[in-house]
């Protein structure tokens, strides 16, 4: 894997979402190679760079899991709605970290 920008890697280790990410970074949570790091845009190379997180480790996992779901009406598809509507991740019971897409 080539050099990606630091809070695209966080996003992609699921750690959060890539605008989440850029505040963990500029509040000092995150650390390249022991170092904290505040600057967005630093890039990072998976395979040399130790990424910590809150000091844990953090490394992309590529066992993915795919849901297709006929959404009924009535739901919307995203994380969390700002009207309260239910979503489809209130379909899925589940512990694992759902990242919902429609079709475009």
């Amino acid at each position: 894997m080539e050099e990606v920008r630091l809070q695209k890697y966080l996003a992609m280790c699921g750690i959060a979402s890539r605008r989440k990410c850029e505040e963990y970074i500029a509040n000092g949570l995150v650390k390249v190679n022991g170092e904290t790091v505040f600057e967005l845009g630093t890039k990072v190379n998976p395979e040399k760079d130790i990424v910590t997180f809150k000091d844990r480790n953090v490394k992309v996992n590529n066992n993915h899991v795919y849901i297709l779901l006929n959404k009924p009406i009535g739901y919307v598809t995203t994380a969390k709605d700002q009207f309260n509507r239910e979503t489809v991740l209130d379909l899925i019971k589940t512990n694992k970290r759902i990242v919902p897409c429609r079709k475009a």
